[in-house]
């Protein structure tokens, strides 16, 4: 008894949260796996493709440095990651201003530590944004999205919010290509944001970890035109195949120097640096290069076609569905068939994904771990279930000018399209 009461008055002293929507999906499929089903892994969100060769050398190469590196990064990364920006986005970055993080992930959290603002989020979002923000004590305000508009954050609900309260301090964080939802924002789109943010003296985190796997490569960063208050963060775990890596960028605006700077300081009392024989690596993934250009072109080239084929064959049950325009993730809104669901006692989009999990066996993630109501039958899928590097090797073997085709799914993608057809077939026979 005495035990127990002393542990119950820990407890009280405890703030946490829940695991992570994608990392406990992720476990519960790998635990059925483990006890001999046959799971459709369309849950967790890792890149399918290796590490590209170049980078990998680079580490080979540097696996012995051992010193601890400036809390900032090491100078030469910053600069390739700074002169990345500038080729790639237009961005005119400066290597003082760009950071180097144990994933973007630990540097996101670190900027909500140390900038008292309120959070706002476009939902549906990434499913850490907001826990960040709660561990930490923020207050945390959803701009919701439509289907209508593409699960896209639209500026006069952004000029809405700040309206009543100009003074507030706010981080306003976009992610695009989008986790769930694989949209992105058009040039008009992202000038108008970039109007709003600037009106309000915003700081305004672009998410732009899929930035390279836009399906037309073309991504466009909103720091083009509000590039005063922009952070952009980036790193090596979507369109490198690098996630466990560990390596996130942040890359500030002059204006912001500030901000970093206390950022980094509160980083020289957590993580320290982040991982030498990482950070030099990184340097070469950052200048490019033509092996690596033509890494992205090959798989950008897969995503596309297996992202379509996944899009075309889940609208054929009646679901509303964005076809996805870069990373690899569907969002699709099976509320128009709501009565049919509600018919076999699926209510809320969490009993959606625990029944195609019991039923189809297929793992796939509600949409109230991305910030949508439970009764909206939204869920995501992650369509990166196939061998990577077997596809990789496929693609690279047909020239970039002749298109691919459904066969070539057939052959290198099969496990993912035995997944979204066993889910369809699911909903279809209800």
């Amino acid at each position: 008894m005495e035990n127990h009461r002393f542990q119950t008055s820990l407890n009280l002293n405890v703030r946490g949260l829940g695991q992570s929507a994608t990392i406990a999906i992720n476990q519960k499929s790998l635990a059925l796996i483990r006890q001999g089903h046959r799971i459709g892994t369309l849950g967790l969100g890792q890149s399918p493709f290796p590490v590209a060769q170049p980078v990998v050398d680079a580490l080979k190469h540097h696996a012995s440095e051992k010193d601890y590196l400036p809390t900032e990064g090491l100078a030469t990364l910053r600069e390739a990651v700074a002169m990345y920006h500038k080729k790639k986005n237009g961005v005119p970055i400066r290597t003082e201003n760009v950071m180097i993080g144990p994933g973007s992930k630990e540097l996101m959290f670190l900027l909500q530590l140390t900038y008292y603002g309120d959070l706002v989020i476009p939902t549906p979002s990434w499913v850490s944004y907001e826990p960040q923000a709660r561990i930490i004590g923020r207050r945390v305000f959803k701009l919701h999205t439509s289907f209508v508009d593409e699960w896209r954050l639209q500026p006069e609900k952004l000029e809405e919010l700040c309206y009543d309260d100009p003074e507030t301090p706010r981080i306003v964080i976009i992610n695009y290509p989008g986790n769930p939802e694989g949209s992105t924002y058009t040039e008009t789109e992202l000038k108008e944001l970039a109007s709003v943010a600037r009106k309000y003296n915003i700081i305004l985190l672009s998410d732009e970890i899929y930035g390279e796997l836009d399906h037309e490569g073309t991504h466009i960063s909103i720091a083009k035109y509000y590039p005063e208050g922009t952070i952009i963060s980036s790193g090596l775990s979507k369109w490198c195949g690098a996630g466990g890596w560990r390596l996130g960028t942040f890359s500030f605006p002059p204006e912001l120097h500030w901000l970093m700077e206390a950022i980094a300081g509160v980083a020289s009392e957590t993580f320290t640096s982040t991982s030498a024989p990482i950070q030099y690596a990184a340097i070469t993934a950052f200048k490019g290069g033509i092996q690596i250009e033509r890494y992205l072109a090959h798989s950008r080239r897969i995503l596309k076609l297996l992202g379509n084929w996944c899009a075309d064959r889940i609208a054929q049950t009646g679901a509303d569905l964005v076809r996805p325009k870069g990373g690899f993730y569907l969002f699709p809104d099976f509320t128009p068939l709501k009565e049919k669901l509600n018919s076999k006692g699926i209510t809320t989009s969490i009993q959606l994904a625990d029944r195609a999990l019991e039923e189809a066996k297929v793992a796939i993630l509600p949409g109230t771990a991305f910030g949508r109501d439970s009764l909206e039958m939204t869920v995501r899928l992650a369509y990166v279930n196939f061998d990577g590097a077997t596809a990789l090797a496929g693609s690279e073997s047909i020239p970039l000018h002749v298109p691919l085709d459904t066969s070539f799914l057939n052959t290198y993608c099969d496990q993912t399209l035995c997944a979204i057809n066993r889910l369809s077939e699911w909903i279809e026979a209800m």
